[in-house]
């Protein structure tokens, strides 16, 4: 028996229905993830569930005694002041009576009486019990009651939510996008949290792996119909993509039909003297049922002008360190001898927990923050633009229009003017909506129109933080699309999996306190040699400490199908050939040419930083510096060259 039923639900917003006379149910056990555009009307259907709205038609039926508990997508806490507190909220009403005992019993003047009427209520609901259940999800969340809610980060306070509902051991959890703010850790904890769930769950994400390993059922709110997809998202997917082409056929078949009707209605009046009344009829009823046709929504349209690529060399770290000092005194490790080298076209994905570090990695690498140790050298000519996960570029006032296009009605994009209402339609907002202030947008909206300002300038270089969050599939897969095509180099701070191992070149990942390891390809890759490398450290331990042994059965017990990654710095040429004679006297002479270059290049930088040289030297002063970004090319090409001959003449030893 189901534990909730909706049944011929119908609610509108304006004249679009979210909910056309839609059927839905949860049975006991099932995991289910609901996906559609945004817009669609999902946060609709979880107040419905959740009976927070009342429907405008059709039935909702709930099991009696059904325990209903839910986490949004930014909890609220009332007036807990800590993690304890704020947990023990989700006892409801057994929390209210164990407080109210604990007044009574601490008042001088309380009697015997309305001790035991409180004892038998909570009694009654076993309340005793229920401050064991506060301690014991404390313990499995690993979460320190004591400690104020005040000072915890968006991560933390999702985990101290999902307590708050299972503590209360509902029938029902309702999860809108569980994920947002979660590391991986964190992420893998909810999996695994929810996996172990006796009740069911009802979720909204965009995590695509996290529903292929959590669902058991899809369902899809497309133009006001709910319709049920057995499976996890993988097989949805599959399954979508035939009913999408069948869609395709049929309204082509139709449209196809209607057009030939239209055209024998008007024929001459040889024809109308023949013209069947039934034949009429149904095309009347044929234009009736094409008007009331609801497309599907069309997709974004994504395009990014990437401007003057730059030089080749983005980046180049050596040894870079940096140290924060707490307002307690306490030294903080951030980056720890860090070194790497960025190329122009690289994707590099940065991984790693809530407050690590990653924020402070990117502003080394772009130059907003100077190193405390080490080196770094950075290219010439980047334009860098940010996707601020915060929103914080967002002016809540202002309108949609206003914030791409500041008192002006066109922008230009690639060298070409464009009208900025034009512009916004290609990112689903049309003209009314691109009129409203962004204070009246969803969440998924405001992080299009983020969208939308990005890709309005040019960029050679793209940070993108947490840019999935709150975005629709559909939209999240052409991003996908446009950031794997896109020439520049792009900075992406994400905790989505698929996201990430479908567009990154490399990864760097957080490996301890300021340890941070690059690594060849996305995170499955980096999960997978971070696994070999435990594997192989455990087996040192049991053959008593001999490497090339260990080596051997950690290769063994690694699975066939996983990827071979390795970290960047530490790959191993293979062996191969002698160097010709041509190619050991070129390497002989590389270091002489690349001193002759770096001394030509100091040379003309001395120059550049005069400031009266610009005053003397005119036109010169243009062409001195495209000297220097030449050589700096130049420079690039022969350090390549070298590595490349040494690893040949190594592997060859």
């Amino acid at each position: 028996m189901a534990l909730l039923s909706l049944i011929k639900v119908y609610q509108a917003y304006g004249h679009v229905p979210l909910l056309d006379h839609a059927d839905f149910s949860v049975e006991p056990g099932e995991r289910i993830a609901l996906v559609g555009r945004n817009g669609a009307g999902k946060s609709t259907l979880l107040r419905i569930v959740l009976g927070e709205i009342t429907p405008d038609d059709g039935e909702r039926r709930a099991q009696t005694g059904l325990k209903l508990a839910a986490v949004s997508q930014e909890p609220e806490f009332g007036s807990a002041l800590t993690i304890e507190q704020a947990v023990a909220q989700g006892l409801g009403e057994t929390q209210g009576l164990l407080d109210e005992y604990t007044r009574i019993a601490e008042d001088p003047n309380h009697t015997a009486d309305e001790l035991d009427s409180i004892s038998q209520r909570i009694d009654a609901v076993q309340g005793w019990q229920m401050g064991a259940k506060v301690q014991a999800a404390l313990t499995r969340l690993a979460l320190d009651g004591s400690r104020p809610l005040a000072g915890l980060s968006g991560g933390q306070r999702k985990r101290v939510a999902i307590a708050r509902a299972l503590v209360a051991q509902p029938d029902l959890l309702v999860l809108d996008e569980p994920t947002n703010h979660l590391d991986l850790e964190g992420i893998q904890w909810l999996e695994d949290t929810l996996l172990a769930f006796a009740g069911s769950v009802l979720l909204v994400t965009h995590d695509r792996r996290f529903m292929d390993r959590v669902s058991t059922r899809i369902v899809e709110l497309d133009r006001g119909n709910l319709q049920s997809y057995p499976g996890n998202y993988s097989a949805f997917r599959q399954r979508r993509a035939e009913l999408d082409h069948a869609e395709q056929l049929a309204n082509a078949r139709f449209d196809k039909l209607l057009a030939q009707e239209e055209v024998w209605i008007r024929k001459g009046v040889e024809a109308r003297r023949t013209r069947s009344v039934g034949r009429v009829a149904r095309l009347e009823d044929m234009r009736r049922e094409r008007a009331e046709r609801r497309n599907r929504q069309g997709n974004v349209n994504l395009a990014i002008d990437t401007g003057n690529l730059g030089s080749k060399r983005v980046a180049e770290l050596e040894n870079v360190s940096k140290v924060w000092v707490a307002e307690s005194g306490e030294r903080i490790t951030a980056v720890k001898d860090f070194s790497a080298t960025i190329l122009r076209g690289d994707k590099v994905g940065i991984v790693g927990p809530n407050g690590a570090g990653k924020t402070t990695l990117l502003k080394l690498i772009l130059g907003q923050l100077d190193a405390d140790a080490g080196t770094i050298k950075r290219g010439n000519g980047l334009e860098v633009a940010y996707f601020d996960q915060l929103r914080e570029q967002l002016d809540p006032e202002r309108t949609v229009v206003d914030t791409i296009a500041p008192g002006g009605d066109t922008i230009e994009i690639g060298g070409q003017k464009k009208h900025v209402m034009s512009y916004l339609a290609d990112f689903l907002f049309p003209g009314a909506r691109a009129r409203s202030p962004v204070k009246s947008l969803s969440g998924g909206e405001r992080n299009r129109l983020l969208l939308a300002r990005l890709f309005a300038r040019p960029a050679n270089v793209l940070v993108l933080d947490e840019p999935t969050n709150d975005l629709d599939i559909e939209t999240l897969e052409l991003l996908e699309e446009l950031i794997r095509d896109y020439d520049g180099t792009v900075f992406l701070v994400s905790h989505d999996r698929e996201f990430l191992d479908n567009i990154v070149t490399q990864t760097i990942a957080w490996e301890g306190p300021g340890q941070w390891v690059e690594y060849a390809g996305g995170v499955t890759d980096w999960l997978t040699q971070q696994a070999r490398r435990q594997a192989t450290q455990a087996a040192a331990s049991r053959a008593g400490g001999t490497p090339a042994a260990a080596g051997a059965v950690a290769t063994a017990s690694a699975p066939a199908s996983a990827p071979a990654a390795a970290p960047v710095a530490s790959a191993a040429p293979k062996r191969g050939v002698k160097l010709s004679f041509k190619e050991q006297r070129e390497l002989d002479e590389l270091p002489d040419r690349i001193a002759k270059l770096e001394a030509e290049q100091a040379a003309l930088n001395a120059k550049l930083a005069d400031p009266n040289y610009y005053v003397s030297a005119g036109t010169e002063a243009a062409q001195t510096a495209a000297r220097v970004a030449a050589i700096d090319e130049e420079l690039l090409g022969l350090l390549e060259r070298w590595e490349g001959l040494e690893a040949k003449r190594a592997g060859a030893a």
